[in-house]
């Protein structure tokens, strides 16, 4: 079955392809890598599907961005459609703080599945998206200028911040730099004190890979971003605003490296830095551009459709692969057998197995678009 070309199709491949690439954690490709030592394909692989240490950039560390980007892009869309059917703003807005309170509640949960007890932190993606969504639906109903602002001023005040807080080292940076290093930074001195204020089995120092609540403020600033390619789609429509598209992607890649290399600021997912915003958000419009040109440019369409199953439910996908990888994998050894899967060998053995976790992923998303069956918040 092929989907209904609509306006919209290389928003859900991207989506699709966002969201595939977080199933994907399933393949352990690192696992594979660690049992071939020194075989460089597999190396290639399995850095791309983890996340880098601290700065820089892996394929895997693009997953966040573009699902905040795309966030932004569907927004505009949204609005128009809910308007179209008479919604108000005060209805939509309300919605808005609704589905606000559900994605900060969901991430929440999600972190808790294995705690003791509810374990109040907020650097999942959906809470972070959750945090920063009303203050994106209200820069949607100003003009464009409005929307730029607030983003150079998020970015820079949130830079100030930082590099107003205290510097620490030794650590992944030295000299002025150091502002941005793990752990003593201020993103975490906020964390300890505002997740303290919550009941904890033991008082909160660290987050162990660096995360921080209030990346959701550069977070914002992607969905920002989002929200401009997103307009500029809409406005555009039926035609695609490619060199548009190109230029905010290749203007946002280059401005993220100038600050990075010229000492300013770090390139830095774990924190979100300025830095990282801009860059990653170069590339989440390049990777818009390019799905838009092949399948609304050139009119490939068929070949997305697996990823169209995904991408048109993203949040069905997100909660698949965080509540139900442990389910599946316990039916397959239950009723498979234990080592069903390492007749390629024991390197392989993780691999396989995670591609037939990711087909039954697959599967239901199929079942459920086939359903006309949509989790939406």
């Amino acid at each position: 079955m092929e989907p209904k070309p609509a306006r919209n199709l290389a928003i859900d491949t991207y989506r699709g392809f966002v969201m595939l690439l977080m199933m994907a954690e399933i393949l352990q490709l690192s696992r594979v890598a660690k049992a071939l030592p020194g075989n460089a394909f597999w190396s290639f692989l399995a850095y791309h599907q983890t996340h880098v240490d601290w700065a820089g950039c892996s394929l895997h560390d693009t997953i966040q961005p573009g699902f905040s980007f795309l966030v932004g892009v569907a927004l505009p869309y949204s609005l128009a459609a809910r308007m179209a059917k008479g919604g108000t703003f005060r209805g939509l807005f309300l919605h808005a703080l609704w589905r606000s309170l559900l994605l900060i509640a969901l991430g929440v949960f999600l972190r808790s599945t294995h705690a003791p007890q509810t374990y109040y932190t907020f650097e999942d993606t959906l809470s972070q998206i959750g945090l920063g969504y009303p203050i994106l639906f209200l820069l949607a109903f100003l003009r464009p200028r409005w929307q730029w602002i607030t983003f150079a001023f998020l970015l820079t005040a949130y830079w100030l911040a930082w590099a107003l807080y205290p510097a620490h080292e030794p650590g992944f940076f030295s000299g002025f730099l150091a502002h941005w290093n793990k752990g003593d930074n201020f993103g975490n001195a906020f964390d300890v004190w505002f997740l303290n204020l919550f009941p904890r089995v033991k008082p909160f120092v660290e987050n162990s890979g660096g995360y921080l609540t209030l990346s959701f403020i550069p977070t914002l600033g992607t969905m920002i971003l989002g929200l401009a390619a997103g307009r500029w789609l809409r406005a555009a429509a039926p035609v695609i605003p490619l060199r548009r598209l190109l230029a905010a992607g290749a203007i946002g890649i280059a401005a993220g490296l100038a600050l990075h290399f010229a000492g300013v600021n770090p390139i830095v997912k774990r924190i979100w830095t300025p830095a990282w915003t801009l860059f990653s958000g170069g590339l989440c419009f390049l990777f818009l551009a390019a799905f838009c040109w092949i399948t609304e440019i050139k009119g490939y369409r068929r070949w997305a459709f697996p990823l169209v199953v995904i991408g048109a439910n993203s949040i069905a996908a997100y909660l698949i692969a965080h509540l139900w990888e442990r389910f599946i994998l316990d039916s397959f050894r239950i009723h498979l057998a234990p080592r069903a899967f390492a007749f390629p060998g024991a390197p392989y053995e993780p691999l396989l197995r995670g591609i037939a976790v990711l087909a039954v992923y697959w599967v239901i998303l199929y079942w459920m678009y086939r359903r006309k069956l949509f989790l939406k918040v």
